[in-house]
């Protein structure tokens, strides 16, 4: 790896993100003797997905049938069954191995030592390991320190993947933001981890700086991509003012009830399973009754909230909310479509990778049952590290004509990133939301093209993080309105207005 200022760095296996599924097939290159380099234009745990996951990781707890079928059951029957097994049939060994015996995460457990189970929407059973409602922090964090410290994995953070390398159809590795002028970083193969779309939406669970990146650079440089349609929708994040942060399914799952303005419970006038209906079901159901009564409330009421979930009372307590009706609202969470890979995280593309919200393995579908993100992410991850570190560990990475980003346009117009991502933002929260009717996708889309259009002219004569985050965004937001106007069909998250009308 380059340590001189300017030289090229290079490794066996670049991962670009740092969440759960970069750190995992960072681990796994390792593992199987490869040097890797790992960039992430993260600088604190917190600006990754997986810092901020709630609920927990889903275990199969010995059934792994039970788990596919519930799996399949809330993806509304589209989610590829071959990926769905990979997922199950691996899900038990990873967690062991990584999350139990490597890194030694103290899930929460009963009196007598056994582990705490929990039962989130769509689940058939407890079947989810968590800490409190904080797990992904209780992973991400020492799986970082883990990774750092991992004689074989460099980390680069606070650095910005903008370009793949790319020569006749192969991944040669990206250029970076290190250099005012780009700066490549030469791999034999290069993992994207990169996370999810959160940024496209003005209200979302995911941290600032989600952008699509990894689904916009692979698109650009030609790589296949499917399912983009199929943006999640949280239905219980925090409707007060602030920024807007999860209420875990694991409330629902343990009896937390859904008040409309009026006070009353409707969820069983939309789904059997009332509060535990599919995502996609219950985040309808809200804003369907938000529009009607004005107002729908979260009731903890009948469940243990503060000592059960000790985090999310103090969350709440900092709002000023101290009585047990919590105000909610669908909040945009997580992309189930990506960068299209197949069961070692290959893409179309040569030598090139992708793994976690980034990547569409084919499990999620339409729709994506709760605790399965992290699960996806870690077995993605750990197979697409094993099988790229295999490939040529010990030739040298192959250097190519890396393009030379410019700095030549005179400043930007004041404001003006800022100014595209609100409209960008208003674009997709009028259009692409939770319903969509396909001539209004159709109008979304000439905005969007139009959009991109303003910003690729200034992205060719300047290299700035935020421009091309603003561009990345544009692309993506572009592939999810023509995925969604090319799909005239309601399905999960996808849903079509007049094509299955929500009736309570």
């Amino acid at each position: 790896m380059g340590d001189e200022p300017g030289t090229p760095d290079a490794a066996d296996v670049l991962v670009v993100g740092s969440g759960i599924a970069g750190c995992a097939a960072a681990l796994s290159a390792a593992r199987e003797g490869a040097d890797v380099f790992l960039v992430t234009k993260a600088a604190r745990p917190d600006e990754a997905s997986t810092d901020r996951a709630q609920g927990g990781i889903s275990t199969t707890r010995g059934d792994p049938r039970a788990l596919k079928a519930d799996i399949l059951e809330t993806s509304d029957g589209t989610a590829d069954p071959d990926a769905v097994d990979v997922l199950v049939e691996n899900a038990d060994a990873a967690v062991e191995d990584v999350l139990l015996e490597t890194l030694e995460i103290g899930f929460d457990s009963t009196g007598d030592g056994a582990f705490d189970y929990a039962r989130e929407a769509a689940h058939s059973e407890e079947r989810i390991l968590h800490v409190d409602a904080a797990t992904g922090t209780h992973i991400l964090r020492p799986f970082l320190q883990y990774v750092d410290d991992h004689e074989r994995i460099e980390v680069r953070d606070d650095t910005a993947a903008l370009e793949l390398l790319t020569h006749e159809g192969r991944v040669h590795g990206v250029v970076t933001d290190s250099d005012p002028e780009g700066h490549p970083v030469y791999a034999g193969t290069t993992i994207l981890a990169t996370g999810g779309i959160g940024s496209l939406y003005a209200r979302s669970t995911n941290p600032e700086g989600a952008t699509g990146d990894g689904i916009a650079m692979a698109a650009l440089a030609g790589a296949d991509v499917d399912d983009l349609e199929y943006v999640q929708f949280h239905p219980t994040a925090y409707a007060g003012s602030g920024e807007p942060f999860l209420l875990s399914e694991a409330l629902r799952g343990e009896g937390a009830l859904l008040r409309n303005g009026d006070g009353e419970r409707f969820m069983p006038d939309y789904h059997p399973d009332a509060e535990l209906a599919p995502r996609d079901v219950v985040a309808r159901a809200i804003a369907t009754e938000r529009e009607a009564t004005g107002e729908v409330f979260l009731d903890v009421g009948p469940i243990a909230f503060e000592s059960e979930f000790p985090a999310l009372a103090a969350a709440c307590r900092d709002r000023g909310i101290e009585a047990h009706e919590i105000p909610v609202a669908p909040c945009e969470h997580f992309l189930c479509g990506g960068i299209d890979v197949d069961d070692r995280g290959r893409t179309s593309l040569e030598r090139l990778y992708a793994a976690g919200e980034c990547a569409r393995t084919g499990v999620h579908g339409a729709n994506r049952l709760a605790s399965t993100s992290l699960l996806e992410g870690l077995v993605w991850g750990l197979r697409a590290g094993e099988h790229a570190a295999g490939l040529d560990v010990d030739a040298e990475p192959e250097t190519v004509e890396a393009p030379t980003l410019r700095n030549s346009d005179p400043d930007l117009p004041p404001r003006f990133a800022a100014e595209k991502f609100a409209r960008l933002q208003r674009t997709m929260d009028e259009y692409l939301g939770l319903e969509r009717d396909l001539e209004d996708v159709a109008r979304a889309a000439g905005v969007l093209r139009r959009l991109k259009g303003e910003v690729d002219a200034y992205v060719r004569t300047r290299t700035a993080r935020d421009l091309y985050e603003l561009r990345n965004a544009s692309v993506t937001a572009l592939l999810i309105a023509r995925a969604a106007r090319e799909n005239p069909e309601s399905a999960g998250c996808h849903y079509v207005v007049d094509d299955a009308p929500l009736a309570r």
